[in-house]
């Protein structure tokens, strides 16, 4: 068919639009929507890399990788841990700790080098004391009640998975709020100093005590799944011919790749609720409700400078959103309806209780899944490892507290 002048200008110019109406059109709004969040990821990429710099643009970017990662291999720590507690199945944990080990294999000399490409890099090495332990505990219940972790709570608002995970995500930023406000009373509580396996076993005896504390792991999920089931749940490499999703082992895999890539592009792990207080201080100050400047939380040097500079300028906060950004594309690309309903009463109270829990006890325990649990872990972290105990423990609980607020335990 003669296009004519236009037409030969259009078809090659415009690639995107020759995309979506090409396609069927009961599928054209979801196409739409999916051209508009690719090219806002990319827009928002390129005024990075003009305002700031390219390594900006590139954190971004990772972020919604990350996003995109999570949704389309459905990863979830709190999915898996409440399989585990509820089901006996530890397919979950038994991908956990194939990350895990890729992620320690890479952080390890890494960090032993102390930069790379004149980059600075370092792990998350933090104290072990009361307030981690409670709030490792607390994070754990606030798992399972609110329907997620940190970046489990970000996906599934981003990808549109419940007005609930909105709620819980509410929750949680005003309740990290509260916790840098109650900074005096937490921080006093007993600690002993970091401790670093690296610093102690050297290198490669910090990976030999890391991969024993996964072959436990996985020998536990292992144990309790046969003794359970009756089988083990094997991991699948392969995707199904006509799967929407990914198989868990390839979104254990891809996170431990993006996870390094953060590591030498921002000089440190993967995290993501250090921006929580953050945004709600800021929403504090735009408002004239309270004055966050002067609270010893941010008056702290390691956080002074990330309060008083642009927000788009916070490595922690393009993560965040893009990484809702990210769901939200591979949501779009997997062709997964949104869910836009409002929930019950007692499932909205299990997600302002469970955000709360999560907020205050993320910013008091150092961290989430993600930056204690998994980015503790893989940088030789002791904090890692005793993290996890106290988190799994409320996990227990929290299963066992879901049908109070009508929630399957499953």
């Amino acid at each position: 068919m003669h296009l004519g002048v236009a037409g030969r200008f259009y078809f090659p110019v415009c690639p995107t639009v020759r995309w979506i109406f090409s396609m069927d059109r009961r599928t054209l709004p979801n196409r739409i929507a999916l051209a508009i969040a690719g090219l806002s990821l990319v827009g928002i990429a390129a005024a990075l890399a003009m305002r700031a710099d390219l390594r900006m643009a590139m954190i971004w970017l990772l972020g919604c990788a990350l996003g995109f990662v999570l949704l389309m291999a459905s990863v979830s720590f709190a999915g898996a841990f409440r399989n585990f507690f509820a089901e006996g199945r530890g397919i979950g944990l038994r991908a956990q700790a194939i990350m895990l080990g890729l992620a320690v294999c890479l952080f390890l000399p890494t960090i032993g080098l102390g930069s790379v490409f004149v980059q600075p890099v370092r792990g998350f090495v933090f104290p072990i004391g009361v307030a981690l332990v409670i709030g490792a505990f607390l994070f754990g219940i606030g798992m399972q009640l609110g329907g997620g972790c940190a970046s489990g709570t970000l996906f599934a608002a981003g990808a549109g998975q419940g007005l609930r995970m909105w709620a819980t995500l509410f929750a949680f930023i005003a309740a990290a709020t509260f916790a840098a406000h109650d900074v005096e009373r937490w921080s006093q509580w007993p600690s002993l100093p970091a401790v670093s396996l690296a610093d102690h076993f050297g290198i490669i005896g910090a990976l030999l005590v890391s991969f024993m504390g996964l072959a436990l792991l996985w020998t536990a999920s292992v144990i309790v799944e046969k003794s359970r089931r009756g089988a083990v749940e094997p991991l699948v490499w392969r995707r199904a011919a006509k799967a929407s999703a990914w198989p868990l082992v390839w979104g254990a895999l891809a996170l431990a790749l993006l996870n390094y890539a953060t590591l030498l592009l921002a000089g440190r792990p993967w995290a993501i609720t250090s921006a929580f207080p953050l945004w709600g201080s800021k929403a504090l100050e735009f408002f004239a409700l309270a004055d966050p400047a002067f609270w010893p939380f941010w008056e702290d040097p390691t956080r002074t400078e990330a309060f008083l500079r642009p927000l788009w300028m916070d490595r922690t906060t393009l993560m965040d959103v893009g990484l809702m950004l990210g769901a939200c594309l591979g949501a779009l690309w997997s062709g997964r309806r949104a869910d836009f309903s409002l929930p019950g009463l007692r499932p909205l109270l299990a997600s302002l209780l469970g955000g709360g829990l999560l907020g205050y006890g993320a910013v008091i325990g150092s961290g989430c899944n993600i930056s204690a649990y998994f980015s503790g872990f893989a940088s030789g972290s002791l904090h890692g490892w005793v993290w996890i105990i106290p988190a799994l423990a409320g996990n227990w609980l929290g299963v066992r507290l879901r049908p109070v607020f009508g929630l399957s335990a499953k």
